[in-house]
C-alpha cells in the first residue's frame, strides 16, 4: 500500500538483514516460476556495499536449500571504466566474489559490462548490451542501490529518462562515496558504463533496495516531484517498482518523521516533542514564542485540541529540551534533581566507553570523555578493532626509521629493525593495487593507531589500566570488508564487562561509517548485555547505556536525551586530543564522502547542536555532545 506522501511504494524491514532477505525470497519465487515454466529467469544485478547481504542470502539458499540458477541470466548495471576485470575493485570481481562463485550458474548467462571496451568502439558495444537484454526477454527483476545523490547505476543527475547503456562521467561525489574501494580518490576511475535510465525503466519489476544514511534522498525520490536531478525519483513512473528500506532510512519518510501531517497519530510526549520542534525550526521561532495560530496553520491543529492550550504545550517541550542539557554525564553527586538525565547515585560512576575505532572516543564525544574524568568518575575505554587499515603505507615506513634510528641514536643493535624495515619497503613498494597488508604490516599499522590512542588515554588523564585493545576477531580480515560478527567478538566484550561492571557505557550509535564496522562493534554490545541480563549478572540492572553518534552524524534533536555542554576552552582542548591521532590527519584512506579532516567534522558537528538548541530557546553554547539512551 503506499502512504499518502509516498509516489513509490516503500516497505520497511527491521534490519538489512531481514529486507534482503525479502529480496532474496522474492528472486528464488521467480526463478522456480520460470524454471517451472520451462524459461529462463532474467536478472538485473547491482553493486555496491548494499546487495552484499542479498548476494549472501541468495548463496545461502543454493547450497543449503537447492535453489539451482541453471536458469538464470543475469545483466549488471554498471562497471568502472577503464579498469581490469580482475581488479579487486572491478564489479565483475565484486560479483564473482560474492555471488557467481558459489552458485550454479551458467557462465556463459552472466553479463557485465566490460572496462576494457576500446574507447573508439564504446558505442556499438553499449547497444549490443541493450540487444543482448532484449534478446534475453528483457529484465524479469531488477535491483538497484541508491546513490547519495540519487542515482541509479552511475546515471548521475541530469541523466535523460530515455537513455540507454553508455560510458559517463562520475560526478565528484559519487567518486568520493567509493573511494573506499580504493587506495585514494585519485585512484577511482572518473568513468563508467552503466545501463541508461531507459534501459532500467524497461525492466518487468523493480525492487530498490537501501539501508543505513539513505534517507533523506529516498524521502526526496519517492516523496518529491519526478526530476532528472534525482534519478531515483523517475521509477515513480514504473508501473511495478518498490523500495525496501530499514527504520534507520525510514526515519526521514513523512509517515514517520511528521506523522500528524498523515492525519494518523497518537500523541505521546515524545511525538510532541518532535512536532514542536520541527514547528519552531521551520518557521524561525523559539518554542516558547509558538501560537496558536502557528499550531493551527501547520497541521497541528490536533495537538491544540489534545493539549487544549499552546502555551502549555510550549513550556512542556520546552523543559523537556532544558532538562536533557547538563554538565554532569555521570550525574552530579549530592544533588536531588528528578529530571536530570543520569543518576546521582552511585558516585564516582565506573563509566566504559566503546570505541569502535581508536579514535571514536575522542572525536565523537571527546568533551564528555574529559569531563567525565574530570568529575572523578573511573573512566575505561575499550578499543575495539585496531583500525589498522586505515594506515597509509608511509606511516609503516615512517615509524619503521624512527624505530631504527632509535636504536642507533643510543647504542641499540638494530640489525633486525633495518631488515623489517627493508622488507616493508619491498613489500609496498611490489604490493598490487588494492592489495592486501602482509600480517607484519597490519601488526605495525595496528600499533601506530594504538599508541596514539594511549596518547590520548593519556592526555585525558587515565592510567593504564583504564584502556583495553580488543582487536575484536571480526575485523582482522585485512580487507575493507569485514567479517559478521561472531561468537568470539561477544565472549571477549562479556569478559571484559564483568570483569569492570560499569554503571554507565557508552558506545557509537552511528551506523553510517563507510564499512560497517560501527554496526557491528554496537550490535556486539547489545548481544553482550542481552546475554549478562539473561544470566542474572546482577550489576546489569544498574547499569545505563548511552549512544553517541561518530564523525558521521549526529542525533536528530528531537531524540537527545542527554545534550553536554562544551566551553570554547573545551572545544579546543577536544581538538587537541584528535589532533594526537596523527595517522588519520591530513589525509585518511578510507573518510568517505566528506572530504573535511574528523576534527573540523566533530566541530561542525557539535556546534550546529549547539546552534539548535539556542534556536529553540535554550541557552546558547560553543559545542554540545549528545547522547540517546538505549533499554535493554
Amino acid at each position: 500500500m503506499i502512504d499518502a506522501f509516498e509516489k513509490i511504494p516503500v516497505q520497511i524491514f527491521p534490519s538489512p538483514i531481514e529486507g534482503s532477505a525479502f529480496v532474496a525470497q522474492e528472486i528464488a519465487a521467480l526463478i522456480k516460476e520460470k524454471a517451472a515454466q520451462g524459461k529462463s529467469c532474467v536478472l538485473g544485478l547491482a553493486t555496491g556495499s548494499t546487495p552484499i547481504k542479498l548476494y549472501k542470502e541468495l548463496v545461502r539458499l543454493h547450497k543449503e536449500e537447492g535453489l539451482s540458477f541453471k536458469n538464470v541470466i543475469t545483466f549488471n548495471l554498471d562497471e568502472y571504466f577503464p579498469i581490469d576485470q580482475d581488479a579487486p575493485q572491478s564489479y565483475w570481481s565484486f560479483m564473482h566474489h560474492h555471488l557467481f562463485n558459489h552458485i550454479d550458474i551458467d557462465p556463459k548467462n552472466i553479463h557485465i559490462p566490460s572496462g576494457k571496451w576500446p574507447k573508439e568502439e564504446i558505442k556499438k558495444y553499449c547497444a549490443e548490451y541493450d540487444a543482448a537484454i532484449v534478446k534475453a526477454g528483457g529484465i524479469d527483476l531488477q535491483i538497484l542501490g541508491i546513490g547519495g545523490n540519487g542515482h541509479i547505476g552511475f546515471n548521475e543527475p541530469g541523466s535523460s529518462i530515455i537513455s540507454k547503456t553508455r560510458l559517463v562521467n562520475l560526478a565528484n561525489n559519487t567518486r568520493l562515496a567509493n573511494a573506499y574501494e580504493f587506495s585514494h580518490l585519485s585512484k577511482v576511475p572518473r568513468l563508467a558504463v552503466t545501463m541508461g535510465i531507459g534501459t532500467i525503466m524497461q525492466s518487468k519489476r523493480i525492487l530498490l533496495m537501501a539501508f543505513g544514511n539513505k534517507g533523506e534522498i529516498i524521502t526526496k525520490a519517492a516523496e518529491g516531484d519526478v526530476t532528472e536531478q534525482v534519478p531515483a525519483s523517475i521509477l515513480q513512473e514504473h508501473p511495478d517498482c518498490t523500495f525496501i528500506i530499514d527504520p534507520t532510512v525510514s526515519e526521514s519518510l513523512t509517515r514517520i518523521k511528521s506523522p500528524w501531517l498523515t492525519g494518523n497519530c497518537v500523541w505521546d510526549k515524545k511525538l510532541m516533542k518532535r512536532a514542536v520542534i520541527e514547528l519552531s525550526l521551520k518557521l524561525g521561532k523559539e518554542v516558547l514564542s509558538l501560537t496558536a495560530k502557528d499550531y493551527n496553520e501547520n497541521g497541528l491543529a490536533d495537538l491544540l485540541v489534545e493539549k487544549s492550550d499552546a502555551y502549555e504545550i510550549n513550556l512542556e517541550v520546552f523543559y523537556m529540551l532544558r532538562d536533557s542539557l547538563t554538565g554532569w554525564p555521570a550525574g552530579k553527586p549530592n544533588a536531588v534533581i528528578p529530571a536530570h538525565p543520569e543518576r546521582s547515585n552511585p558516585y564516582p560512576k565506573k563509566c566504559l566507553i566503546f570505541s569502535p575505532h581508536p579514535d571514536d572516543d575522542i572525536i565523537s564525544m571527546g568533551g564528555t570523555f574529559m569531563r567525565l574524568h574530570d568529575q572523578g568518575n573511573e573512566v575505561h575505554v575499550a578499543y575495539q578493532t585496531s583500525g589498522n587499515i586505515a594506515v597509509s603505507d608511509e606511516f609503516v615506513t615512517r615509524f619503521l626509521d624512527f624505530a631504527v634510528g632509535f636504536e642507533d641514536l643510543f647504542g641499540i643493535d638494530n640489525k633486525k629493525s633495518q631488515e623489517i624495515l627493508q622488507a616493508a619497503r619491498n613489500y609496498i613498494a611490489t604490493k598490487q593495487k588494492g592489495g592486501l597488508d602482509s600480517p607484519e604490516i597490519r601488526a605495525i599499522k595496528g600499533l601506530i593507531r594504538q599508541c596514539e590512542a594511549k596518547a590520548t588515554c593519556r592526555y585525558v588523564g587515565l592510567k593504564e589500566h583504564q584502556y583495553h585493545f580488543q582487536n575484536l576477531p571480526f575485523y582482522e580480515t585485512g580487507k575493507i570488508e569485514k567479517n559478521p560478527m561472531g561468537e568470539a567478538d561477544v565472549l571477549q566484550t562479556m569478559e571484559l564487562l564483568r570483569k569492570i561492571q560499569p554503571h554507565q557505557i557508552y558506545c557509537a550509535g552511528d551506523l553510517a561509517d563507510p564499512h560497517g564496522t560501527h554496526k557491528v562493534c554496537l550490535d556486539v554490545v547489545f548481544e553482550s548485555m542481552r546475554r549478562l541480563k539473561a544470566a542474572g549478572d546482577a550489576w546489569v540492572k544498574d547499569c545505563w547505556v548511552w549512544l553517541y553518534k561518530g564523525a558521521w552524524q549526529e542525533w536528530d534533536i528531537a531524540d537527545i536525551e542527554m545534550a553536554i555542554p562544551m566551553s570554547p576552552d573545551q572545544v579546543i582542548k577536544k581538538r587537541f586530543g584528535i589532533f594526537i591521532h596523527q595517522s588519520q590527519k591530513d589525509s585518511v584512506p578510507f573518510q568517505g564522502s566528506d572530504m573535511r579532516e574528523f576534527w573540523q567534522r566533530a566541530e561542525t558537528r557539535n556546534a550546529n547542536t549547539a546552534q539548535l538548541y539556542a534556536a529553540l530557546g535554550q541557552t546558547k553554547y560553543a559545542a554540545i555532545e549528545a547522547f540517546v539512551r538505549w533499554h535493554y
